[in-house]
Protein backbone atom coordinates (compact mmCIF):
# COMPACT_ATOMS: atom_id res chain seq x y z
CA UNK A 1 0.00 0.00 0.00
CA UNK A 2 1.55 3.35 -0.69
CA UNK A 3 2.83 6.02 1.98
CA UNK A 4 0.71 9.08 0.61
CA UNK A 5 0.78 12.41 2.65
CA UNK A 6 -2.53 14.60 2.21
CA UNK A 7 -2.48 18.50 2.78
CA UNK A 8 -5.43 20.64 2.92
CA UNK A 9 -5.33 24.44 3.60
CA UNK A 10 -7.79 25.86 1.41
CA UNK A 11 -10.50 27.14 4.41
CA UNK A 12 -9.16 28.24 8.16
CA UNK A 13 -8.71 24.56 8.67
CA UNK A 14 -5.00 23.92 8.19
CA UNK A 15 -5.10 19.83 8.08
CA UNK A 16 -1.92 17.10 7.47
CA UNK A 17 -2.35 13.55 7.18
CA UNK A 18 -0.08 10.53 6.57
CA UNK A 19 -1.59 7.74 5.41
CA UNK A 20 -0.87 4.14 4.46
CA UNK A 21 -2.90 3.23 1.50
CA UNK A 22 -6.84 4.71 2.54
CA UNK A 23 -5.92 4.77 6.34
CA UNK A 24 -4.75 7.37 7.82
CA UNK A 25 -1.71 6.27 9.87
CA UNK A 26 -0.94 10.03 11.64
CA UNK A 27 -2.89 13.70 11.84
CA UNK A 28 -2.25 17.46 12.52
CA UNK A 29 -4.81 20.07 11.76
CA UNK A 30 -5.43 23.58 13.68
CA UNK A 31 -8.71 25.33 12.81
CA UNK A 32 -8.31 28.57 15.55
CA UNK A 33 -10.02 31.31 14.00
CA UNK A 34 -6.78 32.47 12.14
CA UNK A 35 -5.29 31.41 9.41
CA UNK A 36 -2.08 29.64 10.83
CA UNK A 37 -1.09 27.74 7.28
CA UNK A 38 2.17 29.30 6.84
CA UNK A 39 3.45 29.11 10.40
CA UNK A 40 1.89 25.42 10.81
CA UNK A 41 1.94 23.52 7.44
CA UNK A 42 5.49 22.64 7.73
CA UNK A 43 5.26 21.57 11.35
CA UNK A 44 2.80 19.56 10.64
CA UNK A 45 4.56 17.26 7.83
CA UNK A 46 7.55 16.91 10.14
CA UNK A 47 5.32 15.64 12.96
CA UNK A 48 2.84 12.74 11.39
CA UNK A 49 6.10 11.79 9.51
CA UNK A 50 7.72 11.60 13.00
CA UNK A 51 4.95 9.74 14.62
CA UNK A 52 4.79 7.10 11.85
CA UNK A 53 8.50 6.86 11.74
CA UNK A 54 8.42 7.51 7.62
CA UNK A 55 11.30 8.61 6.32
CA UNK A 56 10.73 11.54 3.16
CA UNK A 57 11.88 9.70 1.07
CA UNK A 58 9.32 6.76 1.44
CA UNK A 59 6.66 8.73 0.25
CA UNK A 60 5.04 7.39 -2.84
CA UNK A 61 2.65 10.51 -3.51
CA UNK A 62 1.43 13.53 -2.34
CA UNK A 63 -1.73 14.84 -2.25
CA UNK A 64 -3.49 18.30 -2.05
CA UNK A 65 -6.37 20.71 -1.80
CA UNK A 66 -6.99 22.49 -4.98
CA UNK A 67 -9.67 24.47 -3.77
CA UNK A 68 -12.12 26.18 -3.77
CA UNK A 69 -10.67 28.48 -1.06
CA UNK A 70 -8.94 31.05 -0.15
CA UNK A 71 -6.41 32.49 -2.13
CA UNK A 72 -3.71 32.67 0.42
CA UNK A 73 -3.84 29.53 1.95
CA UNK A 74 -4.45 27.18 -1.66
CA UNK A 75 -1.08 29.10 -2.19
CA UNK A 76 0.44 27.66 0.65
CA UNK A 77 -0.47 24.19 0.34
CA UNK A 78 -0.26 24.23 -3.57
CA UNK A 79 3.65 25.59 -3.13
CA UNK A 80 4.86 23.14 0.03
CA UNK A 81 3.51 20.23 -2.30
CA UNK A 82 5.11 21.03 -5.50
CA UNK A 83 7.96 21.75 -3.45
CA UNK A 84 8.53 18.46 -1.94
CA UNK A 85 7.22 16.24 -5.16
CA UNK A 86 9.90 18.42 -6.93
CA UNK A 87 12.63 18.05 -4.29
CA UNK A 88 12.02 14.15 -4.06
CA UNK A 89 10.97 13.14 -7.50
CA UNK A 90 7.09 11.73 -6.39
CA UNK A 91 3.79 12.42 -8.41
CA UNK A 92 1.73 14.66 -6.86
CA UNK A 93 -2.26 14.47 -6.54
CA UNK A 94 -4.44 17.38 -6.80
CA UNK A 95 -8.01 16.94 -4.89
CA UNK A 96 -11.33 19.62 -5.22
CA UNK A 97 -11.78 20.50 -1.14
CA UNK A 98 -15.49 20.22 -2.25
CA UNK A 99 -14.76 16.09 -2.95
CA UNK A 100 -13.04 15.89 0.68
CA UNK A 101 -15.98 17.42 2.19
CA UNK A 102 -18.16 14.91 0.30
CA UNK A 103 -16.07 12.24 2.16
CA UNK A 104 -15.78 13.71 5.69
CA UNK A 105 -19.81 14.11 5.62
CA UNK A 106 -19.91 10.09 4.54
CA UNK A 107 -17.45 8.66 6.77
CA UNK A 108 -18.90 10.83 9.71
CA UNK A 109 -22.84 10.30 8.82
CA UNK A 110 -22.48 6.97 6.77
CA UNK A 111 -23.80 6.60 3.04
CA UNK A 112 -25.80 10.08 2.34
CA UNK A 113 -29.54 10.23 0.47
CA UNK A 114 -30.31 12.80 -1.81
CA UNK A 115 -28.01 15.57 -3.87
CA UNK A 116 -25.19 16.64 -1.40
CA UNK A 117 -24.07 20.26 -1.11
CA UNK A 118 -20.55 20.77 0.12
CA UNK A 119 -19.77 24.42 1.21
CA UNK A 120 -16.92 26.88 1.60
CA UNK A 121 -17.52 29.92 3.20
CA UNK A 122 -17.25 33.08 0.75
CA UNK A 123 -17.78 35.72 3.24
CA UNK A 124 -20.97 37.25 3.67
CA UNK A 125 -23.91 34.62 2.45
CA UNK A 126 -22.03 33.66 -0.65
CA UNK A 127 -20.69 29.75 -0.76
CA UNK A 128 -18.54 28.14 -3.11
CA UNK A 129 -20.37 24.64 -4.12
CA UNK A 130 -21.38 22.00 -6.46
CA UNK A 131 -23.72 19.60 -6.02
CA UNK A 132 -22.71 15.84 -5.90
CA UNK A 133 -24.70 12.28 -6.06
CA UNK A 134 -25.00 10.19 -2.90
CA UNK A 135 -22.02 8.27 -3.79
CA UNK A 136 -20.03 11.47 -4.62
CA UNK A 137 -20.48 11.55 -8.18
CA UNK A 138 -20.27 15.59 -9.15
CA UNK A 139 -23.35 16.72 -10.87
CA UNK A 140 -22.52 20.12 -12.50
CA UNK A 141 -19.56 22.48 -12.33
CA UNK A 142 -17.95 24.39 -8.99
CA UNK A 143 -19.58 27.53 -8.78
CA UNK A 144 -20.51 30.63 -6.42
CA UNK A 145 -23.97 30.21 -4.75
CA UNK A 146 -25.39 33.01 -2.67
CA UNK A 147 -27.56 31.33 -0.04
CA UNK A 148 -31.00 32.56 0.30
CA UNK A 149 -34.55 31.84 0.80
CA UNK A 150 -35.66 31.65 -2.92
CA UNK A 151 -32.69 29.11 -3.32
CA UNK A 152 -33.32 26.94 0.02
CA UNK A 153 -36.68 27.03 -0.45
CA UNK A 154 -36.45 24.68 -4.09
CA UNK A 155 -33.57 22.83 -2.19
CA UNK A 156 -36.04 20.01 -0.08
CA UNK A 157 -34.24 16.84 0.37
CA UNK A 158 -31.13 17.97 -0.33
CA UNK A 159 -27.94 17.66 2.01
CA UNK A 160 -25.55 20.76 2.98
CA UNK A 161 -22.39 21.10 5.12
CA UNK A 162 -19.09 22.67 5.50
CA UNK A 163 -18.22 25.86 7.31
CA UNK A 164 -20.33 27.89 4.35
CA UNK A 165 -23.36 25.84 5.22
CA UNK A 166 -22.82 26.30 9.20
CA UNK A 167 -22.75 30.04 9.22
CA UNK A 168 -26.38 30.07 7.26
CA UNK A 169 -28.35 28.04 10.58
CA UNK A 170 -30.62 30.77 10.48
CA UNK A 171 -31.43 30.23 7.12
CA UNK A 172 -32.14 26.19 7.48
CA UNK A 173 -34.26 26.84 10.35
CA UNK A 174 -36.58 28.31 8.36
CA UNK A 175 -36.40 25.48 5.60
CA UNK A 176 -36.13 22.84 7.64
CA UNK A 177 -36.57 20.03 4.72
CA UNK A 178 -32.69 21.34 3.61
CA UNK A 179 -31.00 18.71 5.87
CA UNK A 180 -27.82 20.71 7.46
CA UNK A 181 -25.02 18.64 8.99
CA UNK A 182 -22.77 20.99 10.94
CA UNK A 183 -19.50 20.78 12.01
CA UNK A 184 -17.77 19.13 8.87
CA UNK A 185 -14.23 20.21 7.79
CA UNK A 186 -12.04 18.99 4.72
CA UNK A 187 -9.85 17.02 6.86
CA UNK A 188 -6.80 15.66 5.00
CA UNK A 189 -7.98 12.03 6.40
CA UNK A 190 -11.04 12.36 4.25
CA UNK A 191 -8.64 12.67 1.46
CA UNK A 192 -6.61 9.70 1.24
CA UNK A 193 -9.23 7.35 -0.02
CA UNK A 194 -9.47 9.51 -3.46
CA UNK A 195 -6.11 9.48 -3.10
CA UNK A 196 -5.02 5.97 -2.37
CA UNK A 197 -7.47 5.13 -5.42
CA UNK A 198 -6.14 8.07 -7.90
CA UNK A 199 -2.74 6.71 -7.10
CA UNK A 200 -3.59 2.67 -7.71
CA UNK A 201 -5.36 3.96 -11.38
CA UNK A 202 -2.38 6.05 -12.81
CA UNK A 203 -4.63 9.71 -12.03
CA UNK A 204 -1.90 11.65 -11.20
CA UNK A 205 -1.86 15.48 -12.17
CA UNK A 206 0.95 17.15 -14.29
CA UNK A 207 3.37 19.24 -11.45
CA UNK A 208 3.80 21.81 -13.70
CA UNK A 209 0.65 22.57 -14.59
CA UNK A 210 -1.75 21.48 -10.98
CA UNK A 211 -3.02 25.16 -10.53
CA UNK A 212 -5.82 26.02 -7.20
CA UNK A 213 -9.17 26.48 -7.92
CA UNK A 214 -10.22 29.57 -6.17
CA UNK A 215 -13.71 29.79 -6.69
CA UNK A 216 -13.63 33.61 -7.79
CA UNK A 217 -10.85 35.34 -10.45
CA UNK A 218 -7.98 36.78 -8.05
CA UNK A 219 -8.21 40.85 -7.52
CA UNK A 220 -5.33 41.63 -9.60
CA UNK A 221 -6.36 45.64 -8.82
CA UNK A 222 -4.03 48.38 -6.31
CA UNK A 223 -5.62 48.51 -3.18
CA UNK A 224 -5.72 52.57 -1.64
CA UNK A 225 -2.33 54.35 -0.85
CA UNK A 226 -0.88 52.11 -3.89
CA UNK A 227 -0.54 48.30 -1.82
CA UNK A 228 -1.56 45.25 -3.61
CA UNK A 229 -4.14 43.90 -2.22
CA UNK A 230 -2.65 40.18 -2.48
Amino acid sequence: MPWILAIETATPLCSVALGRGEAAVALREVDDGRLAHAEKLNVFIAEVLDEAGVAMHRLDAIAVGTGPGSYTGLRIGLSAAKGLCYALGKPIIGISTLATLVQAAQQRHGPLAGTLWPMVDARRMEVFTRPFGPHGDPLAAAAPLVLDDAWAGRSAGHVVFGDGADKAVDLWRVHPAVAHLPGIRPTAAAMLGIAAQRFSAGDLDDLAYLVPTYGKEARTGVAKGGLAPY
